[in-house]
């Protein structure tokens, strides 16, 4: 009687398994236009956007200049400001800065002979905070903010003369004092009628509006 035969237990794949760990890229002023921050109100939540439309609309039918740097900012782009500028400016060790995810970058630099160069990590790092603008930037940008939430926005605005503008309500008022930018306290007053409240630390940001001032 013929013996049925049993199909083989095929082999276990002894390959080795190769799994690619990328290699972290130095910081440098090459990071500056990846994750790009919005310059665009339509990038904004509901209802600060709605509100912000509003405001800008008064003020350049009032006959201000009106120009906005950044409104939405990815969370990549947030923690790169952040870090670039700790490193830079508040001399933290760049060796032990958190990694974030998506972001493979390194900002600890080395020497010619191999070791840690605080002098090379600190040169990329300010060179990043030129790249971004914030030489005269007396805060550290937050990690999570108004601006990665979608709820604030960064603009230079001016006139020349008196600045006649309509509130939220459209009542009328007449600006006459100094000085005629974004800081001016009258102006104030009307983007908050709007719900749109400029920033509570003063001139450590001077371009800067939100939902909350914050």
């Amino acid at each position: 009687m013929a013996t049925a035969q049993k199909n083989p237990i095929p082999a276990a794949d002894q390959t080795p398994a190769i799994i690619g760990i990328p290699t972290k890229e130095l910081s440098g002023t090459q990071w500056i236009s990846r994750y790009p921050t919005s310059n665009s109100v339509n990038d904004l939540t509901s209802p600060f956007k709605d509100n912000l439309k509003l405001f800008v609309a008064a003020l350049k039918t009032a006959g201000a200049s009106v120009t906005i740097s950044a409104t939405y900012r990815p969370p990549e782009r947030a923690y790169l400001m952040h870090w670039c500028y700790e490193i830079a400016k508040n001399n933290y060790d760049p060796r032990t800065v958190p990694a974030m995810d998506g972001v493979n970058i390194k900002w600890d630099h080395a020497a010619a002979d191999g070791s840690y160069s605080s002098a090379a990590s600190m040169q990329a790092a300010q060179a990043m905070v030129n790249g971004y603008g914030m030489q005269d930037l007396h805060v550290s940008p937050a990690l999570s903010s108004r601006h990665t939430m979608g709820r604030a926005i960064d603009m230079s605005i001016s006139w020349t003369g008196n600045l006649t503008i309509n509130k939220a309500d459209g009542t009328a008022t007449t600006i006459t004092t100094e000085p005629r930018t974004g800081m001016n306290s009258a102006l104030t007053a009307v983007g908050a009628s709007y719900a749109v409240i400029k920033f509570i630390g003063g001139s450590l940001d001077k371009p800067h509006w939100s939902d909350n001032g914050r």
